[in-house]
């Protein structure tokens, strides 16, 4: 299944793609996808329902973030070799774990506001993981189990906050609007390895990133079992899992975000996202 969130900012509708591609509208069967609807259970709920059955919506509305009321976003720093290499890092002997204010998430066609005094804004095409069921100390043969599906997140940075002002990666990753998420998430059932889906990125047509899953340092099922050791994990919270090569900050020169800008991205099966950058105010 491909489940969504329709509707203006902050009054979104949950709603499902049918086999060929059009919306119908789940509201009056859930009322949101978050929580337990995102649990086995209310995934074999909708899964039993025959589409042609659910309203149509008309037009192109408004696609919110594919999960609502989202109780962490928890991202994975450095988890592609080849992305740490062009960092000037090292790949880390554990995964880095790291928040995204929920309030940075936001629909995946929304316009990205650059932050007031940002310097660097920076592009970053991620697999979200979407947990399904409570997760805590959970072992890695298990951690599967967990998971309720996928969906495209792109971790938007920025540099000067994450990299040259003291503490912690938090306050470079926060702003409102760093947090595109969807079109979708697609149950686990209709993704078979989810560590061999390719994934790209462009800005105003141009591809920055061009990679696969593949090169993870992590993979999905460790990143569970990791996490969980940590905190629980619930139905609803998502994982973002890192990104490969092709950031601003690995070009030579670095290149960096403006108004104006159009980014394009995508991940096999998933779907896509665009975002206009505009100006804090704007």
């Amino acid at each position: 299944m491909k489940l969504l969130r329709y509707g203006p900012l902050g009054a979104e509708k949950p709603g499902m793609l049918d086999a060929d591609g059009q919306l119908r509208d789940l509201s009056g069967v859930v009322p949101d996808i978050a929580g337990d609807v995102l649990t086995p259970d209310g995934l074999a709920r909708l899964a039993a329902l025959d589409p042609a059955t659910l309203p149509i919506v008309q037009g192109a509305p408004r696609l919110g973030a594919c999960v609502g009321k989202v109780g962490k976003m928890i991202c994975i720093g450095l988890n592609y070799a080849d992305h740490a290499a062009e960092s000037g890092m090292a790949v880390p002997p554990e995964p880095v774990l790291f928040f995204k204010a929920t309030s940075a998430i936001c629909g995946p066609n929304d316009n990205v506001r650059i932050p007031r005094g940002a310097l660097k804004t920076d592009w970053e095409v991620e697999l979200g993981v979407v947990i399904g069921r409570e997760a805590r100390y959970v072992d890695a043969a298990d951690a599967m189990d967990h998971v309720a599906g996928y969906c495209i997140v792109n971790d938007m940075s920025e540099r000067a906050f994450q990299m040259e002002r003291a503490g912690q990666w938090v306050k470079g990753k926060s702003a409102d609007t760093f947090g595109p998420t969807g079109p979708w998430m697609v149950t686990k059932d209709e993704v078979p390895d989810p560590q061999d889906l390719s994934m790209w990125l462009e800005v105003d047509g141009h591809r920055y990133q061009d990679g696969s899953t593949k090169t993870m340092v992590y993979g999905v099922a460790h990143l569970v079992h990791y996490i969980s050791q940590f905190m629980s994990l619930q139905p609803g919270d998502i994982i973002s899992t890192g990104t490969p090569p092709g950031v601003g900050m690995g070009q030579k020169p670095q290149v960096y975000l403006r108004e104006g800008q159009v980014m394009k991205l995508g991940i096999d099966g998933l779907g896509a996202q665009h975002q206009t950058t505009v100006a804090w105010n704007a």
